[in-house]
């Protein structure tokens, strides 16, 4: 299921990783095993986060690709299913065919 991680960082513990440039290297890591369909960073209320789109393969998936960023950066992590078009398509009409 396409799903999207919202994740919100807890500017000290951030601030630390980013002066011990641990930072990179740990969205590396942690985004790499996700294998992202897209991965955007900005603001979230105001605190450094990024918006990731992957494939959640279940939900048992859930705790371990969230904990690093708890235990990390004290991240805010939530995780809400996304579609695209033709997923709506597909879900209003079971005979849609998207357009080529």
């Amino acid at each position: 299921m396409r799903m999207l991680m919202t994740i919100r960082l807890d500017n000290d513990k951030a601030s630390q990783a980013v002066s011990d440039k641990r930072l990179a290297e740990f969205m590396q890591t942690n985004l790499g095993r996700l294998q992202p369909e897209a991965a955007y960073f900005s603001t979230v209320n105001g605190q450094r986060g990024g918006f990731v789109v992957f494939d959640m393969k279940e939900p048992a998936q859930m705790p371990s690709i969230a904990e690093p960023f708890f235990q990390e950066l004290g991240a805010e992590v939530t995780f809400t299913p996304v579609m695209v078009p033709e997923d709506i398509g597909r879900g209003l009409d079971p005979g849609y065919t998207p357009p080529s």
